[in-house]
């Protein structure tokens, strides 16, 4: 799962939603330096990454992108998917997306000490191009896949997956709104073991 998915994972606790967030950039044991709340956040993320890269599910949506896309196919469904839970966030939230994006740029903000320096070096682009928001629609998603690509140097050619998103659109967000069930169980459950 890519970013907003993560955060929405996480619950209410801010310490655990920082800490799903910068999970990514968090190696091995580095974890344990951050406060307990963090820590949980940091180990709900890896769990949530284990589960949805080994689920069936999505493996079929990855299967269908990989002849183009080879081991860049689980970062492009991730993103794909936030797009599902953005493009639909009323069924999974009360708070409106735009303003649930809003508040989690505030609380990056007022945890900006905490951030790993590579986050911190995001952020600014990350809420000034309003990403999370930006996920809710296809040329959002295009500009991400776009940006992700640059990173690849142009190696992934991800900015071309777009024209597998709306070619199998319904097939995708099938197997998102059928996966995301299960892992918000399978969050919940875990969060409360951690």
């Amino acid at each position: 799962m890519n970013f907003l998915a993560h955060i929405y994972l996480s619950g209410v606790d801010e310490g655990v939603i920082i800490g799903n967030f910068i999970a990514d950039g968090i190696k091995g044991k580095q974890y344990l330096k951050y406060p307990p709340s963090i820590q949980k956040g940091i180990l709900l993320h890896r769990n949530i990454d284990s589960y949805t890269d080994n689920h069936p599910t999505v493996r079929q949506s990855t299967k269908r992108l990989h002849a183009n896309y080879s081991h860049y196919s689980g970062v492009i469904v991730d993103i794909l998917y936030d797009h599902f839970l953005a493009k639909n966030w009323a069924n999974y939230h009360d708070v409106p997306l735009d303003l649930y994006v809003q508040n989690f740029y505030n609380m990056l903000r007022s945890n900006y000490e905490v951030l790993p320096t590579r986050i911190q070096r995001m952020m600014p682009y990350m809420i000034s191009d309003n990403w999370l928001l930006s996920y809710a629609t296809i040329p959002g998603i295009s500009k991400i896949l776009n940006q992700m690509n640059v990173r690849t140097k142009g190696v992934s050619n991800m900015n071309f997956a777009v024209l597998e998103l709306e070619e199998f659109y319904t097939e995708f967000e099938n197997e998102f709104t059928s996966f995301f069930d299960e892992l918000i169980t399978y969050s919940k459950n875990k969060l409360s073991e951690l």
